[in-house]
């Protein structure tokens, strides 16, 4: 079965410093056609900071869209979209956490949220962690929270962790710790 769906136009409706908002005109498989709003997005990095005593590193931040703090891996958009992944990991965990890595481990990609933006996050967990000193974007805020990866599991399963890079991230890295693919030294 053909699913392809064919752009028949496109129209900006917002273009903002982060997301451009467009809606276009598309032909369906059967030959009827719709219409698909989404928004572009540079993509994003994460990343799983693991202590060699098993804790992940996280920020609890506040999340203005959800109106309520919540928990979660370092993370940032790529700058210009085309930032070299690695490179973008290594700088948002220095800027929010002030932790540099000797290791790193590609988990894979990430759609966060396909039916409605392009965006694409490439996660990393990361080992051999030295701390120092932070240096968040000016209109970030974030605390520092430390939970043994036991621990964030027994979070995210019972759905207080609601986070997809971090439930997405974290699951990866323990099963990766668990077939001895990641070590905590």
């Amino acid at each position: 079965m053909n699913l392809k769906e064919e752009k028949i136009n496109s129209s900006l409706h917002y273009n903002g410093r982060i997301i451009k908002l467009f809606n276009d005109k598309i032909k369906l498989p059967d030959g009827n056609f719709a219409y698909r709003e989404y928004v572009k997005h540079p993509g994003g990095v994460c990343v799983v900071p693991l202590t060699d005593k098993g804790e992940v590193m996280l920020v609890r931040q506040y999340r203005y869209v959800y109106g309520r703090e919540i928990i979660e891996i370092p993370a940032g958009k790529r700058d210009a979209g085309d930032e070299d992944t690695l490179k973008g990991a290594k700088r948002e965990l220095k800027e929010e956490l002030g932790i540099e890595a000797e290791n790193f481990v590609f988990l894979g990609e990430l759609y966060p949220t396909p039916g409605y933006t392009d965006e694409v996050l490439y996660m990393y967990a990361a080992t051999g962690l030295t701390f120092g000193e932070t240096s968040p974007d000016e209109d970030e805020f974030v605390e520092p929270v430390k939970i043994h990866i036991d621990t964030l599991i027994d979070m995210i399963m019972s759905g207080e962790i609601r986070d997809a890079k971090t439930v997405a991230a974290v699951l990866k890295t323990k099963r990766l710790l668990d077939e001895n693919k990641i070590k905590y030294k």
